[in-house]
């Protein structure tokens, strides 16, 4: 990088102070993860995930987890620490992350996940663990029946696309016949307040994000993306939230011979512009007091 353009990079960023925890949030494909070995090398600090699908230990290509080249330049936490079939939410990971805050390293916080920031910035209800039975019941429904069993207080603060948190607020309803929104309006305190940190959103440009998307698929599948969703094929479970990282459905579609490799990538390229653009859209609702960045133009 030259000087010119080294100096143009950081003019676009807030000033990093090195006391403060960073921030970095953005949709999917968006360059997040370079901007946050680019801080960790520049300001020294250690880089930990705020991503749920970077998290299993079965999806480095397919999550586009950093490699081991790029962890070898900085220290990295809460990659690929769990299990496939292990029980991971947004308050685990919240448990993970609170004893970081205090450590020898200053954090760099860098994901997709909007649930953990808010969590960690805005507060996280103290919800008891959900039953076995209730969550087996609510993974044979389908979605329309998930969403008539939620309130619609609630309704109106998810995305009733988002399959995933729809069953969360139903099994909370059923399972402490309280809604989702009730609990959320018991929340303690956040661990971290955001004017403690420098906070960083990717705001994009849409055509230059779509186009990364594409090629970024195409990267994945020629560095082994098909080769890791078929070393954990016989273990699938569509009701596990590891195999719920895109491109894996659409991958096992391929090898169980359903679609050719051709509809696959597309399909799984289509999902992938479909969940950055819900990404986008709550980034701008939910992080309005970030420090907006974009380095598409």
């Amino acid at each position: 990088m030259a000087n010119n353009e080294r100096s143009q990079f950081w003019d676009r960023l807030p000033p990093i102070d090195n006391n403060k925890p960073v921030l970095i949030a953005g949709p999917t494909a968006s360059g997040k993860s370079a901007l946050a070995l680019q801080i960790a090398e520049t300001f020294g600090g250690v880089i930990v995930n705020a991503d749920a699908s970077q998290v299993y230990d079965c999806w480095r290509v397919i999550s586009a987890r950093p490699s081991d080249e790029e962890e070898a330049r900085a220290p990295h936490l809460l990659y690929g620490h769990i299990a496939y079939d292990q029980d991971y939410s947004t308050g685990h990971w919240l448990r993970e992350v609170t004893p970081l805050l205090s450590g020898d390293q200053r954090p760099i916080i860098v994901g997709g996940t909007g649930l953990y920031f808010s969590a960690l910035t805005e507060g996280m209800a103290d919800i008891p663990a959900t039953p076995p039975a209730v969550r087996a019941e609510a993974d044979q429904m389908d979605l329309p029946s998930l969403i008539a069993g939620v309130d619609a207080l609630t309704l109106g603060r998810i995305d009733t696309q988002n399959r995933a948190r729809v069953q969360r607020a139903w099994e909370v309803q059923q399972a402490t016949e309280r809604s989702l929104r009730d609990w959320q309006a018991d929340t303690p305190p956040p661990v971290l307040n955001l004017s403690d940190t420098v906070p960083i959103v990717f705001d994009v440009d849409k055509e230059w994000l779509l186009d990364r998307i594409t090629r970024r698929f195409d990267q994945m599948l020629d560095t082994g993306a098909l080769q890791e969703v078929e070393a954990m094929r016989d273990l699938y479970d569509p009701t596990l939230p590891a195999f719920k990282a895109i491109g894996v459905l659409e991958l096992i579609a391929y090898l169980d011979g359903k679609m050719t490799l051709n509809a696959a990538r597309e399909r799984a390229t289509i999902s992938t512009r479909q969940y950055a653009k819900r990404q986008r859209t709550w980034f701008r609702a939910r992080m309005k007091n970030w420090n907006r960045v974009d380095f598409s133009k």
